[in-house]
């Protein structure tokens, strides 16, 4: 990438998740213009089994990131437990020391840490902060110069201009991905089945207390002792998660928070241009290479027609087999209610 294809002059910039060094590479061999990563902790909000990166391999990714002029963030997007702040403080110390370009914040406490001890780190606003108006993200940035804020998944197209107009930060969206109807930071659900928080352990659903059972013919999906869902073979179905899950109301049962499906961006992506947005962010840290691979690819591919004036590409923005339940939504950018 040349001095005149860095990122920030980018149509848009690529962000890209990184859930293992293997995806990192993919990432970055796909065209993405940034990744994101974790440490492989309770201090970022994918912590699953298998995933995610020690010190050394953070570093190794940053090198291959870099040698390729790409850069690397690392989300330290949970919340420390009372008395315990430790392991928050030691995450933002070895980002800093692996040569990572930005870190993803979102506890106020560690980001004043961040700010006092590494004032030379770039620092982002996590959606785990829930910061979404004027004033409360004019505090992040006077308060700790945090640089970007990531917007979270409930905004209208309309709002998120308004908010860029407003923040004077650069402002990053999703694009793909989880369609995420909760408020970020704010849903204790899987807490209330687990007992585990997810905004201090970093797993919504934590894998050990997730079991599938199969029975009369269906498959059924647990989270703690709660049966989430139960469906037929070859039904869509999600990872169990409790807004994913289907609750019987009035005598049905129904999903009373969210479908299987994805939110995918890529088609009104020149409408997010328009409203000021700087960066895309594809949600994913759990799943494949391959999958990783194929969406970044398929915006790399978009993303390079726009910035040549070309019209959007026919056919590529159709992303329904790698998407949750094989079906896709705007979300909130094109909501119809207030």
């Amino acid at each position: 990438m040349t001095a005149a294809t860095r990122p920030s002059d980018r149509y848009l910039e690529l962000v890209c998740p990184a859930g293992t060094p293997a995806a990192l590479r993919a990432a970055v061999d796909a065209g993405a213009d940034t990744v994101y990563c974790g440490f492989r902790d309770c201090t970022n909000a994918r912590n699953y089994p298998g995933l995610n990166f020690d010190v050394d391999e953070l570093r190794e990714g940053v090198a291959y990131a870099h040698a390729r002029d790409r850069r690397v963030l690392v989300a330290i997007n949970t919340f420390p437990r009372a008395g315990d702040a430790g392991p928050w403080h030691r995450a933002v110390d070895q980002a800093a020391a692996a040569g990572a370009d930005a870190v993803i914040l979102a506890d106020i406490g560690v980001l004043d840490y961040a700010t006092r001890r590494q004032p030379g780190l770039r620092r982002h606003l996590s959606v785990q902060a829930s910061a979404a108006n004027g004033p409360s993200l004019a505090f992040y940035r006077e308060h700790f110069d945090v640089k970007r804020v990531v917007l979270p998944r409930v905004l209208s197209v309309a709002d998120v201009a308004q908010i860029v107009a407003e923040s004077r930060l650069e402002i990053e969206v999703f694009a793909f991905g989880s369609v995420g109807p909760m408020s970020e930071g704010r849903c204790f659900l899987s807490s209330y089945f687990t007992g585990l928080s997810p905004t201090s352990e970093g797993a919504c659903a934590p894998a050990s207390h997730v079991e599938y059972l199969e029975r009369d013919g269906r498959m059924f999906s647990t989270l703690g002792k709660v049966t989430l869902n139960s469906f037929a073979r070859g039904e869509p179905a999600a990872y169990p998660t409790p807004c994913k899950g289907r609750y019987v109301t009035h005598g049905r049962a129904s999903y009373l928070f969210e479908e299987p499906v994805a939110l995918n961006a890529i088609s009104i992506l020149p409408e997010l241009k328009a409203a000021g947005v700087t960066a895309l962010k594809i949600e994913g840290r759990q799943r494949s290479r391959a999958y990783v691979a194929q969406i970044v690819g398929r915006f790399r591919d978009v993303l390079d027609a726009l910035a040549r004036g070309d019209a959007m590409p026919q056919g590529l923005g159709d992303l329904k087999g790698e998407a949750e339940g094989g079906r896709e939504t705007f979300g909130a950018y094109h909501k119809g209610w207030r």
